[in-house]
């Protein structure tokens, strides 16, 4: 048999063991923060239906006030209700109308006292002008004060950029480990066991054959919020963005540029110059959202954007459910001219595969059935990291198995030198994941140099 014959199987079964080790250290090390990314993520695919009973007051009309058909107020009208109740002539930062009967308008504000990305939601009844409730909001979305404490957690641990590479760390690893998982499980069966059987052997291989069939199951969904848990990272996701951007494949925005004005806009806009705060009270606000309309945004849920100097106001679709609908526009605050214009459907395929990949993360994408599907998979994840530890916990015998170096030392040149290349691009890609592979590979040569030096005195004692 040739150099080369013998070399292939024995590179085979170096790759598998260096496969079962790492997913092992996966465990043991990244484990933790997988399990709270989807404890975390399990309770946020489960707060819509919370927000609903616990918000409902703030969200939904009161049905003797609203009763007899009335129509809508004008929005001026609703936001005039709003600084009225907040004692306070400024102007909205956003409003969003009603989106069906019986729902409040949302009109926001800024507030200096809120920490950024934050606006005071003020909640309008639209026919009765009643005060529904005034609400703290987070974000594009417009999260309510439940989603945005548990979205903290998930996201960043309530620590701002430190925290955000937790969750960047757990969705950097949980592909590897899945794809890991199902390497070992495509070779490296689970022997069959006597199921009478209850030795601590038996129960942790039963316990391994439900971790892997779990897994198998939870593949896809694993790969997934992987994928789309990295869009909001802060290195991964970084990076993905400015690749999407270098490709011309970028979420388009609307431009609020005002561009040269006409001699007619000059006018105008020396005339509003002196207008200030004013221009909401004369009933703008719904001539922006006549024009928009007419310019085809249909969408039930929708969303003023109030201009700040020298911009356009801006127009957007909020309904990120299936079929999407986030076109935009810019309106000129004076001509009321359609300035520039964004529909979902011109946008690149990367551009709405990224859009429905991070709507469907949040759940928002196939409502409550999307709901359930992630709050499975977020309960299948906790049960599987827990069967892990649980065969972690009863092999627990000092000095078993095979340190991650002395298997690379092992490895034909050539495949070393292909894994160091896939290493070095991923880490390049993804710099949290980069960083701890290192640190991983420090312990674990730590841990070797332990054991060698453990196996040495024991030897020479004898």
């Amino acid at each position: 048999m040739t150099e080369s014959a013998t070399a292939s199987p024995r590179t085979a079964s170096t790759l598998k063991a260096l496969i079962i080790r790492l997913h092992g250290c996966i465990g043991l090390m990244v484990g933790p923060f997988i399990l709270f990314a989807a404890l975390t993520g399990t309770l946020y695919a489960l707060t819509p239906a919370l927000e609903r009973a616990i918000y409902h007051e703030a969200l939904t009309t009161d049905p003797a006030e609203s009763a007899g058909g009335a129509l809508p107020a004008p929005l001026a009208q609703q936001i005039a209700a709003a600084k009225a109740y907040i004692e306070d002539d400024r102007t909205p930062s956003a409003v969003r109308p009603a989106p069906e009967p019986g729902t409040t308008t949302r009109v926001m504000f800024n507030d200096p006292s809120l920490e950024g990305g934050e606006h005071r939601a003020i909640f309008i009844d639209p026919t009765s002008l009643a005060v529904r409730g005034d609400l703290t909001v987070y974000g594009t979305s417009g999260v309510l004060p439940l989603r945005r404490f548990i979205d903290q957690l998930h996201r960043n641990l309530m620590q701002g950029d430190i925290g955000r590479l937790y969750s960047e760390l757990a969705a950097s690893w949980l592909w590897l480990a899945a794809l890991g998982g199902l390497a070992i499980w495509a070779f490296s069966p689970t022997p069959q066991v006597d199921s009478r059987k209850q030795t601590r052997t038996a129960k942790r291989l039963r316990t391994r054959r439900r971790h892997s069939l779990l897994g198998l199951v939870l593949l896809v969904g694993m790969l997934a919020l992987s994928a789309t848990g990295m869009t909001w990272s802060q290195w991964a996701g970084g990076n993905f963005f400015t690749l999407l951007k270098a490709g011309g494949w970028g979420t388009p925005r609307v431009s609020l540029d005002l561009g040269t004005p006409t001699a007619a806009n000059a006018h105008a806009e020396h005339q509003a110059s002196h207008a200030g705060t004013a221009l909401l009270n004369t009933g703008d606000i719904d001539r922006v959202l006549a024009v928009a309309r007419h310019a085809g945004l249909d969408a039930g849920k929708i969303e003023l954007r109030v201009p700040g100097p020298d911009q356009a106001w801006k127009v957007r679709e909020i309904d990120r459910g299936w079929p999407s609908q986030v076109d935009e526009v810019a309106i000129h605050p004076h001509s009321f001219e359609v300035l520039d214009q964004v529909r979902f459907g011109d946008y690149s395929l990367p551009a709405k595969l990224t859009r429905w990949g991070i709507d469907a993360h949040m759940g928002v994408l196939f409502g409550l059935p999307n709901q359930l599907l992630l709050a499975g998979l977020g309960i299948g994840i906790i049960v599987m990291v827990s069967w892990g530890y649980m065969m972690w916990w009863r092999r627990r015998q000092p000095n078993t198995g095979q340190a991650l170096w002395p298997l690379l030392r092992r490895l034909p040149p050539a495949t070393l030198l292909a894994l160091g290349v896939i290493a070095l691009g991923l880490g390049v890609g993804m710099p949290v994941l980069g960083v701890s592979l290192l640190v991983l590979l420090a312990i674990d040569g730590l841990r070797g140099d332990k054991r060698a030096a453990a196996s040495e005195a024991a030897s020479g004692s004898r």
